[in-house]
C-alpha cells in the first residue's frame, strides 16, 4: 500500500510510535496486521497475530555506525531470552523480540520498551502498512441488508464497518468487521465494467449503474479520500415506485405526465428523492402513452422497460460523450419525451430550453432548495449577456418546477414534501421574465394558480398527522409562515405587493 510520511515527535517507545502510526493507518487503509516505518537508517517492523491483538513480534534494524551500538548490543543481552540479535553481513544488527508463548506476551512488551528507552527515537518516519483483511466482500449481502434495513445507501470506508443510511441518517452495521482498502478495491474491480474502472484509476473517481438480480439496482460512486477508495451504493428498487408508493399527490402528478410539450424541472437538494420521482414520471408516461421516451443519464438508474412506450436510455460516457451532444442529437431521434439526468452547464441547458421549445416533453432535475429559486438558479448560469432571452426562453416553455424534500414520518420512515411552482397565470410568468423569486413566490400563493408553497404542503401533512409540528417547522422554508397558517392568522400577500417589492 501506500507510504506516508509522518512527524511523532519525540516518543520514548516504539509502541507509541506504532500507537501513533496505526491510527494513522486506520482512517486511510483499515486495520493492519504489520507495520513497516524508517527513519535515516533505522527501521522497524511490527507484527501482531491477530487484528483485535496488540502488536507483540517487533523486529529492529540497526547500521553498523548508529551511536551506541555496542550498548544497544550489551542492553539486548540483558534483556534476552524475550529479545535476540543478529548481525547481519552488511553490517546491521538485527534486535527481534518474539514471545515464545501467549503468556510471555507481556514480557516480549516490556523488553521492547526496556530497549526504546536505551535509544533515541526518531522524530519524523515513513511508513506503510501490510497484512490487511483480504476477505472477499459480498456484494448480495450488502443488497439483502439495504433491503432489510430499509437504507437508502451503504458506505464503504477503510477502517470501519459498513455505514447505512436509514431515514436520512447514518448508522453503523455489525454485518461485517471493519474493512480495509484492499477489500473495497477489489469490491470496486468486480462490480465495474473495465472502462468505469480505468476512469477510476486515471481520474481518482467514477460512476456507474450495478443490478443484483432479484434485489435492485445500484448507483455505485467511487472515489479516493486521502489516498484511500471509499465506495457508495445508492438504492434503486427492481420495480419502480408508483405515485402511491411514494405518497404523492396522483391527481397532479398524472397532469404533469400527460403534458406533451414544455420544460418539466424536478429539484430539491441531494437526497431527497429527485431521481425516483422522475422515475415514477416515466414510468407512468411509458405504462399510459405510446410515445417514445429517451433518456440521458451519468449514469443510468432506474431501468425502464418497454411498455406501451418505447423508452431509450442512454448512458452518458457509454454511449454519448456529453448532456449537450446527447440532447441535441435527441432531435434526430424522434422522441416525445426526453429525460435529462441533471441540467449542470450551459450547453445542456440551453438544449434542453431549445427541445422544450421545439414540441417536447423534457423532464430534467436540479438543485435548488424551493421553487421559486429554480429561475435565478438556471439564469445563474449564463453570461449576463445571454440572461435576458434565457428568462424569455423559460418564460414561453417552463410547465412546472416540483420542489421536494424529505421529512421523518410519524413512526420512523420518511415522507416527501412538495411545493411546485405552475406557470399557469400572468403574474408568475411576469416573475420568471423580471427573474425575480420573491414575485414568483408572491404568485404561486395567489388561489387562481394551482402552485402551492411548502408550508401549505407540510401543513396538510401535519394536519393529516403524517409528521409531527416540529418537523413540519423544521422542513417549512418559512416557520412562522407555517405557525401563522396552523393558527389561521396568515394572509396572502396581494399582487400589488409585487409592485412595491420592485
Amino acid at each position: 500500500m501506500a507510504v506516508f510520511l509522518m512527524g511523532t515527535g519525540a516518543e520514548c517507545s516504539l509502541r507509541s510510535v506504532i500507537g501513533l502510526l496505526e491510527k494513522h493507518l486506520l482512517r486511510t487503509e483499515g486495520i493492519p496486521r504489520r507495520i513497516h516505518a524508517w527513519s535515516g537508517g533505522f527501521s522497524f517492523e511490527a507484527e501482531r497475530a491477530d487484528f483485535d491483538a496488540p502488536f507483540a513480534h517487533f523486529v529492529v534494524n540497526l547500521p553498523e555506525d548508529w551511536p551506541d551500538l555496542a550498548a544497544l548490543l550489551a542492553k539486548a543481552e540483558e534483556l534476552a531470552p524475550h529479545c535476540s540479535v543478529r548481525r547481519e553481513e552488511n553490517g546491521v544488527a538485527r534486535f527481534t523480540f518474539a514471545p515464545k508463548d501467549a503468556a510471555s506476551v507481556n514480557k516480549a512488551l516490556k523488553a521492547v520498551d526496556a530497549f526504546s528507552a536505551s535509544v533515541t527515537l526518531p522524530e519524523v518516519w515513513r511508513a506503510e502498512g501490510g497484512k490487511y483483511s483480504i476477505d472477499h466482500i459480498s456484494v448480495e449481502l450488502l443488497f439483502k441488508a439495504m433491503v432489510q434495513y430499509k437504507a437508502s445507501d451503504v458506505h464503504l470506508s477503510p477502517g470501519v464497518s459498513p455505514v447505512f443510511r436509514i431515514d436520512g441518517e447514518t448508522r453503523p452495521s455489525e454485518l461485517l468487521g471493519p474493512l480495509s482498502a484492499v477489500q473495497i478495491m477489489a469490491l470496486i474491480e468486480e462490480v465495474c465494467l473495465d472502462s468505469a474502472w480505468e476512469e477510476f484509476q486515471e481520474d481518482k473517481q467514477t460512476s456507474f449503474n450495478y443490478h443484483q438480480a432479484g434485489l435492485g439496482y445500484s448507483r455505485v460512486s467511487a472515489f479516493m479520500k486521502s489516498g484511500a477508495p471509499h465506495c457508495t451504493f445508492r438504492f434503486l428498487p427492481e420495480t419502480i415506485p408508483s405515485f402511491e408508493d411514494l405518497h404523492v399527490p396522483k391527481d397532479t402528478m398524472v397532469k404533469l405526465a400527460e403534458l406533451h410539450r414544455g420544460l418539466l424541472l424536478v429539484t430539491g437538494m441531494t437526497g431527497s428523492g429527485k431521481t425516483t420521482t422522475v422515475a415514477a414520471l416515466i414510468d407512468w408516461i411509458n405504462s399510459t402513452r405510446s410515445s417514445h421516451i429517451l433518456t440521458i443519464e451519468n449514469p443510468i438508474e432506474f431501468v425502464h422497460i418497454n411498455k406501451k412506450s418505447i423508452v431509450s436510455q442512454r448512458n452518458l460516457g457509454m454511449d454519448v460523450r456529453s448532456f449537450g451532444d446527447a440532447v441535441t442529437g435527441a432531435l434526430r431521434h424522434d422522441p416525445d419525451v426526453i429525460l435529462i439526468g441533471e441540467m449542470r452547464d450551459p450547453d445542456t441547458i440551453r438544449s434542453a430550453i431549445n427541445a422544450a421549445a421545439t414540441g417536447h416533453l423534457v423532464i430534467s432535475t436540479l438543485h435548488a432548495n424551493t421553487a421559486a429559486e429554480v429561475v435565478n438558479r438556471v439564469i445563474s448560469f449564463f453570461d449576463p449577456v445571454e440572461r435576458d432571452l434565457v428568462k424569455l426562453q423559460l418564460r414561453d416553455c417552463l410547465q412546472c418546477v416540483i420542489c421536494q424534500r424529505l421529512v421523518p414520518k410519524i413512526g420512523g420512515g420518511r415522507i416527501p414534501a412538495l411545493e411546485m411552482m405552475l406557470n399557469d397565470i400572468k403574474a408568475i410568468a411576469d416573475g420568471v421574465m423580471e427573474g425575480s423569486t420573491d414575485s414568483i413566490r408572491i404568485g404561486m400563493q395567489q388561489t387562481v394558480s394551482h402552485s402551492f408553497l411548502f408550508e401549505h404542503y407540510l401543513y396538510d401533512l401535519f394536519t393529516q398527522r403524517m409528521i409531527d409540528l416540529e418537523h413540519a417547522q423544521e422542513y417549512s422554508t418559512d416557520a412562522s409562515m407555517f405557525d401563522q397558517i396552523r393558527m389561521g392568522t396568515y394572509a396572502v400577500p396581494r399582487l400589488e405587493s409585487m409592485v412595491t417589492a420592485h
